[in-house]
Order: C-alpha cells, then structure tokens, then sequence
C-alpha cells in the first residue's frame, strides 16, 4: 500500500460554507427520503469530516446518484463538477447550479472550471471529485486522472477519500430505474496535499486516495453482507 501522510484535521482552514434554500429543500425533501428510507443508508467514519473548512472529497463514481448522496450524509454543502451539457437543460440546469454544480468541458483543460473550484474552496467549501471521471460499472476507483491531487496542491486543501457501497448497483450506467439495495457511505483519513506539481508526487497522492476507496469499498461490502443476513 502507497504510504501518504494524513492531514491534522485542527490544521484545515476554518471558514462556514453556506449553503442555499434550494439546495437544503433538495438536500430535506428528495435526498433525505431516498437515502434513508429507499437505500436504508448508513455511515461509517462520520467523525473524519471536518463540518467546516476547505477540503476535497474524492469519491468512487458508480451511479447519478452520489453527488446528492454525499452531500447529504457528510452534513456540509459540496460542489460539485458536471458536465457543461447538463446546464443547458431546462430545470435540471439550474437545479444543479442551485445546489453548487458548476459545468467543466470533457476532454481538455478547463480553466474556467478550475477557477471556480478554487473560489469555491477560498469561499470554505467542500468540492467533490469523482477521479475517474465519468461513472464505473464495478463502482471502483479504475484508472484516476490527476486533477484531485492538483487541485489539492494548488489551494494547500487536504483531500477526503470516501467510498460509496453499492452505487453502482442502486442505479449503474445504463439503468434507469432505482433498485432497492442498501447503500453505505465509508468515510476514511484525509490526505495531505501533494508537496509539488511534479508528476510522481501527484501521482503518489491519486495512488494513495484510489487504495484507500477501494479499501473502504471492500471493507464496507463485508460489512454491509453482515448487517444483512
């Protein structure tokens, strides 16, 4: 396992995030339902989120539903990218804009987006990264791209790592309707940000965030089987 210094938690910059009412009505009257009721979801390692403060959440991706998911059970607003396509569709657009999403172009190198992640983090926001990129059918960390790690470097923002049990399974790619599977949410140790823009040392960070999911992942599938049976 890649050896990677975790972050003092006292050290991470206080400041409040603010949240709006459109994001606490998605967060209260769709999420909480939907998580709780539907997916009979529950939480390990909650005391790892610091409630305020600038950080990274990096998570694996396996279904839509994560971004919501994930600001919900970690109690703080998170912003979260999304394809720019998405913004110009009617309601849905504007509902994830309400809620912090804010558009990134695939396939090149976003300035605009990456400037807004910084002010989101300056703001003391929480900013989501799914670092695969786009949803995985095994639910896993597959193949990361850097980009956590940069962002987590540029703005000196420790990084979160959190495994999703069973996204993939509630509602995967090219599924459309919800399965009634339960969902848990694996919260582990934060990360220090990398000490320079060099590609290994990004890259030991991405390694070091990637082991630690799907270890969270693993240790939560043998935990969920329990609760189950």
């Amino acid at each position: 396992m890649t050896k990677f210094t975790p972050v003092n938690l006292n050290t991470i910059k206080k400041k409040l995030p603010q949240s709006n009412f459109i994001y606490q009505l998605v967060n209260y009257f769709l999420v909480f339902p939907l998580y709780h009721f539907l997916l009979k979801g529950y939480v390990i390692g909650n005391s790892n989120v610091p409630k305020c403060g600038a950080i990274i959440i990096v998570s694996n991706h396996g279904s839509d539903l994560d971004p919501p998911i994930l600001g919900h059970v970690l109690g703080r607003p998170i912003a979260f990218m999304a394809k720019s396509e998405l913004f110009s569709i009617p309601f849905l657009g504007s509902l994830i804009r309400a809620c912090g999403a804010y558009p990134v172009r695939r396939g090149g190198n976003d300035r605009e987006a990456i400037r807004t992640a910084k002010a989101r983090l300056n703001k003391g926001w929480a900013i989501g990264i799914f670092p695969d990129g786009t949803r995985q059918f095994n639910g896993r960390i597959n193949e990361p791209q850097l980009g956590a790690a940069l962002l987590s470097n540029s703005g000196a923002v420790p990084m979160l790592p959190v495994g999703i049990v069973n996204n993939h399974r509630a509602m995967g790619r090219n599924q459309y309707l919800l399965r009634l599977v339960p969902i848990q949410i694996c919260i582990g140790h934060p990360i220090a940000p990398p000490p320079s823009r060099r590609r290994k040392d990004l890259e030991m960070a991405t390694l070091a965030c990637q082991e630690q999911i799907n270890m969270l992942l693993d240790q939560g599938v043998i935990s969920n089987s329990r609760r189950i049976h």
